[in-house]
Formats: C-alpha cells, sequence, structure tokens
C-alpha cells in the first residue's frame, strides 16, 4: 500500500513524501520536497500523486469505448 505523508520540517515548512508499507511496515519512502505556502505545497502534492499513479494500470481502456459499432 502507498500513501502520501505530510509532515512539519524543523525549519517549519511542511514536508511531503511518498511512503510504501508492506506488512505494516513502511519499506520505502520517496522525499518529494518541502513547501513554504500554500501554493507550494499543492504543487508538491500533485506531484506525489504522480509518482504514486505511475505504478498503477487503469481498471478500464477508454479506447475501446469510443469505438463504433
Amino acid at each position: 500500500m502507498a500513501f502520501i505523508r505530510k509532515f512539519k520540517t524543523g525549519s517549519g515548512a511542511t514536508g511531503v513524501q511518498v511512503c510504501w508499507k508492506q506488512g505494516g511496515e513502511v519499506v520505502k519512502t520517496v522525499h518529494i520536497g518541502s513547501a513554504n505556502s500554500d501554493v507550494g505545497l499543492e504543487k508538491l502534492l500533485k506531484k506525489a500523486q504522480k509518482v504514486l499513479d505511475e505504478g498503477k494500470r487503469p481498471l478500464f481502456d477508454l479506447k475501446d469505448f469510443d469505438k463504433k459499432p
């Protein structure tokens, strides 16, 4: 299972990480960055979501639904 983790850094910024858990234990962590503003935090969260989505496959291929009979 993977999730996005937000935390406060020592300097007061908000850090963003993507973490993977296996058997209730964190097995991998990727640091995305840290931000001092809401705008910067939103950018980091979008980047973190892209990292999460990299390994996923869609349930449906939407191109199949566009075909006309």
